[in-house]
């Protein structure tokens, strides 16, 4: 089984943007915590982009692929209606996407607060750090 596991704007920033809302490891150590959780029964295509294009791209490819999606979508959380038509059309297919925050939104500024992303996703996660990703590849896995 693969698992995408797709990231917005700014993440590859993580470890040195505001490490007290989003921790101090990067995304190499996220690729790290998911493969070993994972073990050998997942494989985890971890990726990011500054992209919003290139983002509604990769979830394309999951609706070609049947590949179930772990999403953090970022900034793009709250106003890409094109990330959201194309989360739709993954979750229409009957592929499991659970989108994944770090923070908890909903404890941050008001802007926050509106996700145009989760009425379409499987599922959301948020507030855990890192451990948003672990329980939501466990979720994917158990819904695949």
């Amino acid at each position: 089984m693969r698992v995408l596991v797709l990231n917005g704007p700014n993440l590859s920033r993580l470890g040195s943007r505001e490490p007290d809302v989003y921790g101090a490891q990067d995304l190499s150590a996220l690729r790290i915590l998911l493969v070993e959780h994972a073990g050998d029964a997942v494989e985890i295509d971890l990726r990011q982009t500054d992209d919003e294009a290139e983002l509604v791209h990769w979830l394309h490819e999951a609706v070609d692929t049947s590949t179930p999606v772990i999403l953090n979508p970022a900034a793009f959380t709250h106003y890409s209606y094109a990330l959201s038509d194309a989360a739709r059309m993954v979750t229409r297919a009957g592929i499991p996407l659970v989108e994944v925050h770090i923070s908890n939104p909903h404890a941050r500024e008001t802007f926050r607060h509106t996700s145009v992303i989760s009425a379409v996703a499987t599922g959301v996660i948020a507030g855990f750090g890192f451990r948003s990703y672990v329980l939501a590849l466990d979720a994917v896995r158990g819904a695949a």
